[in-house]
C-alpha cells in the first residue's frame, strides 16, 4: 500500500477508537471512510471496535474493488456521498444513542440551539428510510445531507461528514450531543426555536467554524 493508504488506515483506527470511547458505536456498528489516492479507505465488516486495527481497514478503488478484507456494508453510501460532495474528504456513520433515537421517530432536529449551525444550516435533516447497504440508502443520504454535513437517517442512526477525518468526528460527537440535549428538553416541554433570522446570523460567524 502507498503512503498516503497507509496514513489513512492508520487515521481511521485512530478515530474509530476515539468514538468506541465516547460511545457512539459499540461492537461493530456503524463505520467511517476516508479519501486516499483515487479511492477511499473504509473499516470493514463485522469487526468489533475493541479489536481493531489499522490493518484491517479496507481499501477502495474507482472502479469499487476492495482490497485487504471485506468492507463496511455501508460503503455504498460513502462511496455516494464522496462522489457527490467533492469537498467532503471523510465520512462517518453512527448508531449513537440519541441520534438513533430522534431517527427512529424520524424527526429533523430543528434550531432548537444555535450549534446546529455546525452542520451547515438551520437544522439537521432526518433522511426518508431505506435498507441499510443499500443504493436507496446512500440516495437518502445524499438528499438529506445536501447543503448540510450531518443528518439523521431514518430508524438508523447518523452521518457526519466532514473536510478531514477529524472534523467529521467532531461533528458526529457534537451532534450526538445536540440530539440529546433536544431529546433532553423535549423532557420539560416544547422547545423554543430560533428564528430564520437569528439562524442566519450565526451561520455566517459559523462559515469557518471547525475547518
Amino acid at each position: 500500500m502507498d503512503a498516503d493508504t497507509d496514513t489513512a488506515r492508520e487515521a481511521l483506527a485512530r478515530a474509530g477508537q476515539r468514538l468506541y470511547r465516547a460511545g457512539l458505536n459499540q461492537g461493530a456498528e456503524g463505520n467511517l471512510s476516508l479519501r486516499a489516492g483515487n479511492g477511499f479507505v473504509i473499516t470493514p465488516s463485522g469487526i468489533p471496535w475493541e479489536t481493531l486495527t489499522s490493518g484491517q481497514m479496507v481499501v477502495m478503488n474507482a472502479r469499487n474493488e476492495a482490497a485487504g478484507g471485506k468492507p463496511s456494508s455501508e460503503w455504498l453510501l460513502h462511496r455516494a456521498i464522496l462522489d457527490a460532495r467533492p469537498e467532503i474528504q471523510a465520512v462517518v456513520h453512527t448508531h449513537s444513542s440519541f441520534a438513533t433515537t430522534l431517527a427512529c421517530l424520524r424527526r429533523d432536529l430543528p434550531p432548537f440551539h444555535y450549534m446546529i449551525a455546525m452542520a451547515g444550516g438551520p437544522d439537521i435533516r432526518c433522511s426518508r428510510y431505506a435498507t441499510f447497504g443499500t443504493p436507496a440508502l446512500a440516495e437518502a443520504a445524499v438528499e438529506a445531507l445536501e447543503g448540510r454535513r450531518a443528518c439523521l437517517l431514518a430508524n438508523h442512526g447518523m452521518i457526519a461528514a466532514g473536510e478531514s477525518l477529524d472534523a467529521a468526528v467532531t461533528l458526529a460527537l457534537a451532534v450526538e450531543k445536540l440530539c440529546e440535549q433536544y431529546w433532553r428538553a423535549c423532557q420539560l416541554g416544547e422547545p423554543i426555536l430560533l428564528t430564520d433570522e437569528e439562524m442566519a446570523e450565526v451561520m455566517a460567524k459559523f462559515a469557518d467554524y471547525g475547518r
